[in-house]
Formats: structure tokens, sequence, C-alpha cells
């Protein structure tokens, strides 16, 4: 009777006490952690405990269900999180939830592993395990940043700043600890067996953590110390700006989808491109940057090869606006061009290029070179001819991919520009630094998600590329978000999502010299991956050398 009494709906509480409601939980839990449709800020205080209910699963499956958590975390964790790519591609919203299906098919039995290996402190090298996947799944064709836990931070400068030694994996460590450490203290609570009173198994839990910290206080006492190290980092590392020099950049934020098409789609587009550029004008700025593909049709191929009288047209609009202008332009823009095969074949290829224009006449152009998968780049056509056909036939526009990180100079500023999806990713940004950027440029088109968590997830990454990097970053979006972040890795200023405008800012340069981040790259997570095999390997031998020794007794 008193069970009864402290639970109305006993029935609720066995479902999310179970295996499948602990995973469903901390599917929903990591995605509420992020920008979202419930608050396009996140809940960055929810990451730390996000995983907790997963981590759970882990010491209760079985040897053999724990490839199908594993892929039932991954698809409703990535449907949830990123529901906005239904947008993008009819494809991507079924194509990325079962890559991490599969993924996380995979980190299941490596984390299982780990709870048979390390019983006393399985909960720190799954920290490891968790971040060493996060690391690699960023790797090669199929690589992907968005719902990286570190992101999560980026409105915490000082944790930021973390990733100018570490990385953004630095920070991801130190958010998946707490859900570590609470899925090993947790894991004989969450049962089921109090499911008729709620007060009953928090009385549980609370005894339950207590023991689990002092079996593992050594552990826990240097996550509390590294934690405060990362802090005192953190605020120590911030770059002054006072006294440093500015750059005066205006963004145009012109708020048209050009996934739309069409004449009349380009021709309204040119339109507000310069006319928002002629009222930025005024504010004197030293560039005017336009964003991803802000003008579509191909500037040079159809100067050359005038075969719709319409669109030439425009492109000479174009041209001619930009002959008149003294202040540089970057533009956005898909570059065609007439290529000879290794057949003795004209062809023609296309880049999503970056187009830098001083006083009318193209002084550089960057080629993006990092493309997304199966949505711009497929380079498995002999191998799976039908996949190939099947994108094709849904619309997707192949680009060429870019050799070159180009770094353009306009007066006393070097910058460079990682184009939309580029910027997700820390190797660009700091290659880019490497060779000599003071500032980086992103610019991007994301108004096809029509979504301002979509906006908010892709800006929160060029957050840590400042701050990896020390450098101010710019972004100039045809939707959002159009902002100015500083080296120390804050937002001082933005446009709204989907709203026609211009912001025009003074951009911090800051010249000093490289962070280790820039210098050494993505050790952290690199490491993270060569600690978790020793560490299994070395599990696996002693474990083995106990059943030896037991074995003689």
């Amino acid at each position: 009777m008193s069970g009864r009494s402290g639970n109305k709906n006993p029935g609720l509480t066995l479902f999310l006490t179970g295996n499948t409601g602990l995973l469903a939980l901390s599917a929903i839990l990591f995605s509420l952690s992020f920008p979202s449709f419930i608050n396009t800020s996140g809940f960055p205080l929810l990451s730390w405990i996000s995983l907790f209910p997963a981590f759970i699963v882990t010491y209760r499956m079985s040897w053999k269900r724990a490839p199908f958590y594993g892929l039932f975390l991954g698809l409703i964790s990535y449907a949830v999180f990123n529901y906005w790519l239904s947008s993008f591609h009819p494809l991507t919203i079924f194509i990325v939830p079962l890559l991490y299906a599969a993924y996380y098919l995979i980190l299941f039995p490596f984390l299982k592993l780990s709870n048979t290996l390390f019983p006393r402190y399985s909960f720190v090298v799954n920290t490891v395990i968790w971040t060493g996947y996060e690391y690699l799944r960023t790797k090669g064709f199929l690589g992907y940043s968005y719902g990286v836990m570190g992101y999560t931070q980026y409105l915490f400068p000082p944790l930021v700043r973390l990733s100018s030694l570490t990385g953004v994996w630095g920070v991801s460590f130190l958010v998946i600890f707490p859900s570590a450490f609470l899925g090993y203290a947790l894991k004989d609570v969450f049962t089921g067996t109090d499911t008729g009173n709620f007060k009953q198994m928090l009385k549980h839990s609370a005894s339950a953590i207590s023991r689990a910290f002092y079996s593992g206080k050594k552990a826990v006492l240097t996550y509390f110390v590294l934690m405060g190290l990362a802090l005192v980092w953190g605020m120590a590392s911030k770059t002054e700006l006072k006294g440093l020099d500015t750059w005066k950049v205006s963004l145009i934020q012109q708020n048209i989808d050009p996934w739309q098409g069409g004449f009349e789609t380009y021709k309204e587009s040119l339109y507000r491109l310069k006319k928002l550029s002629t009222l930025a004008k005024e504010d004197n700025p030293e560039i005017i940057i336009w964003s991803e593909t802000s003008f579509v049709p191909a500037i040079e191929w159809h100067s050359k090869y005038r075969t719709d009288p319409d669109v030439y047209g425009l492109v000479k609009e174009l041209k001619d606006f930009l002959a008149g202008e003294t202040i540089p332009y970057l533009v956005g823009n898909d570059e065609g061009r007439l290529i000879t095969d290794e057949n003795m074949q004209s062809r023609r290829v296309d880049y999503n290029a970056a187009i830098f224009y001083e006083n009318g006449e193209v002084k550089d152009i960057y080629r993006k070179m990092h493309l997304v998968p199966f949505t711009e780049h497929f380079p498995y056509k002999k191998q799976l001819p039908w996949l190939y056909d099947l994108l094709e036939k849904s619309d997707t526009h192949f680009w060429e991919k870019g050799k070159e990180y180009t770094v353009f100079e306009s007066g006393r500023v070097k910058f460079s520009t990682p184009i939309c999806f580029e910027d997700t990713f820390g190797y660009i940004s700091r290659e880019f630094v490497r060779r000599g950027a003071d500032v980086i440029v992103n610019i991007t088109n994301d108004s096809w998600s029509g979504s301002v968590p979509a906006e908010v997830q892709h800006m929160m990454h060029a957050v840590f590329r400042a701050a990896e990097n020390r450098r101010s970053v710019v972004r100039s979006t045809n939707g959002g978000i159009t902002c100015i972040i500083d080296p120390n890795g804050r937002i001082i200023s933005r446009i709204d999502p989907f709203e026609e405008s211009w912001l025009t800012g003074l951009v911090p340069l800051y010249k000093g010299n490289w962070t280790i981040y820039t210098k050494a790259g993505d050790w952290f997570g690199a490491a993270s991956v060569i600690i978790s095999l020793m560490l299994i390997v070395l599990g696996g031998v002693l474990l083995l050398q106990k059943h030896l020794i037991s074995g003689r007794d």
C-alpha cells in the first residue's frame, strides 16, 4: 500500500528503469543538451548527466544484446537531435541516424568490455573510450562533428578556452566523466525493484553515489583537480583585446534560399545583396562579405559560355556592380570549369568557391576541400554504382574537391574561408592559421533548414575554432547565424537568424603566438583512442593472468 502511494504510475517508472526506457531517456537528454526546438540555446548543464542512463545499460546488458542496444541509442539520438536534416536532403535524415546506429553498435561492446575488465574504475576507462570514439567519428569520408559533447559548452568561454590546449576533445572528456561516473554508481539502483516509490529510489541513489565516490575517490578527486586546472587555464589564457588592431567588416545576410533555384530566385538574391551592400557601405567597412553560394550562377562559366542569355545578364549585372566598387568583396559562388579528362573528353566540373574581388577583378579563389558526404561528394561511383545513381536521382549536386589552403590578403589582413560544413572540423581552421591567416571567415548557407536550432548547432562549432587557435572568427551566412567571434571564443555581435540585414563590426586582430592546439592539433583526441586500446589490451592481459593464477590454485 505504501509503495503505491509513492507513485501513481508504476508502469511508467518500470519503463524508464528498463534498458529501453533508459536509452530513450539518454537520447532525449543528449538532444536537449544541444540547441533544439525546446530551447534554441540548448541546456548545456544537461550534457553533464545526459549519458548516464546509457552508461547504466552498459552494465546491465548481456553481450548478446550489447550491439542492439547501441544501435537503438544511436538511431534514436540522431533522429531527434538532427531532425532538421530532413530539410537538407531526403536521404540524410535516414543516413545519419543509421550511420550512428552502426557506430554505437560497435561502441557498446567496447564499453561492456571495459566494465568487465575494470570493475572498479570502469567509469574512467569508459570516459576515455567515449572521447576517443567522438574523435574517430569526425575522421574520413563519413566524418561528422555534430553531437560532440564538448560543443554543448559553447556559451561558457572559460571552458571553451581549454580547447586552445586540447581541442574540443578535452572539454568533451570533462563533460562525459560525470555521466560515466553516475552510470557506474547507479548501475544497481535503476532496476525496477522500487518502481512504486520514487523517494526510496532517490534514497538508494544517494547511498549508491556515496559508496561509488569512496570506492573510486582517487579518480573522482583527480577529475575535480583537472576541472579546476581547466578553469584556471581558461581564465589565465584569456587574450587581452584592449589595444588590439581591428578589421572593420560588413557581413551580408540576404535571407533567401538559393536552393529554391530558378532565374527569379537568383535575380531576387542579387537584388538583396546589392541593396544590403550599398547600405553597408555607409559604415565604411574595409571589406564586404557575402555568404556561401550567395550568387549561384557560375560567374566564370557564364562569362565564357553564354548559353543562357538571361543568366548571363545576371552575371554581367553582378560584374558591373563589382567593377564600380572600391571596397573589396568576398563572394560565394559555384565555380564552373571545363576540363579535359584522361580520356581526352571535355566535361564541366563545379567547385563550391569563395572568390575574392578587388576593384572588380578576381584576386584569388578558395575551393572547398572537405565536402559533405553523399550530398556534395561521393567517391565510390565505381564500387557502389547503384548508390551513386540513387544519389544523382535524388537531385544531388556533386562538387569537385579543392586542393589548396588559400590565404587571402586584404591590405594588412590575411584571412581564410572555410566554407559551411568545413568550420565544424578543427583541422581545417588550424591549417589556415598555420599558413598565416589572421582571421577565419566562414561563409555558410544554412537557410535551407528553416530551423533556428540547426543554425545555432552549426554556429557553436565556430566558437571553438576561435578559441582553439586564438584567432577571431567571422561568419557571413545566408539565413543565420551571421556573427563575429573574438579570439577568446566570445560572440561579440550577431544578427538574428532568418532576418534580411547586414552586420558591420570591428574584428579584433590577434596575431600572437600559436596555441598548443595550433601547434599540435587533435593530440588529445588521438591520445584518447590510443590509450583506450592500450587499456583494453592491458585489462585483457591482467584478466588472463588472474585466470591462470586461479587455475593453478
